[in-house]
């Protein structure tokens, strides 16, 4: 049966024109049960079992960007930047984005985004014993749990959206994240990509409209974030 969850996107919205424009993209795609969205507040809080990447890429199809602000219910969401460790891309390390998110007290769902991979490849997710990525892959330890696999396409890119059964989200977070080329996730090399799970904001917990650290807005924040290479 799908998981059906609440995720909060900033969009910058002007008029009931971008309004309209935003949900009508959005009851394109399966899976959504409710829209709302916030003029004065520029957000749009969606539930459903649509995975937010797909939110997202629906949004920017009507010449608009999207942030997601949170998702789940609080302590229960986080989010891992997977970068390769590779020197000759050290420039632009940065190859996905997992979203991860309380599905039940006892399972969690990955809404996983690739780029710049190897075109046309199998890629096999994991969750390592650590969260030590000091020397990428070869340092996160032994294998904890596989997730799953996602196929990118002929420009490097993929998606998946995977609900891990036996896995509380609690359990994981802090642990590493490997998206490697062994089917059995036992071997690691330099050019699989790692991060490290990190807690994030449930919906309605992020009301942050600068960043406290850089003094950078959201949407500067985006900007860079999107030159890096995360979705």
């Amino acid at each position: 049966m799908p998981v059906s969850l609440s995720t909060v996107f900033a969009v910058p919205l002007h008029c009931d024109g971008c309004v309209n424009d935003v949900t009508s993209a959005l009851n394109q795609i399966d899976g959504i049960e409710k829209i709302q969205c916030d003029l004065s507040k520029q957000l749009v809080s969606v539930e459903g079992s649509a995975p937010p990447s797909s939110i997202v890429k629906a949004i920017q199809g009507t010449g608009r960007d999207a942030i997601v602000r949170g998702s789940g219910e609080p302590n229960s969401s986080a989010v891992c930047i997977l970068e390769t460790h590779e020197p000759a891309h050290h420039a632009t390390p940065v190859r996905g984005l997992a979203r991860l998110v309380k599905a039940s007290s006892s399972s969690t769902l990955f809404d996983l985004t690739l780029s710049g991979m190897r075109p046309s490849t199998t890629y096999f997710a994991s969750i390592r014993n650590s969260g030590d990525i000091s020397r990428g892959p070869l340092s996160t330890g032994g294998l904890y749990k596989s997730i799953g696999s996602v196929t990118v396409d002929e420009q490097g890119s993929g998606q998946a959206f995977i609900v891990k059964e036996d896995m509380p989200i609690w359990e994981v977070i802090g642990r590493s994240m490997v998206v490697g080329l062994d089917k059995d996730c036992k071997k690691l090399f330099l050019e699989d990509v790692v991060g490290v799970i990190a807690r994030s904001a449930g919906v309605w917990e992020n009301e942050k409209t600068v960043c406290s650290c850089s003094g950078k807005t959201i949407w500067e924040e985006r900007k860079d974030a999107v030159s890096k290479g995360m979705a």
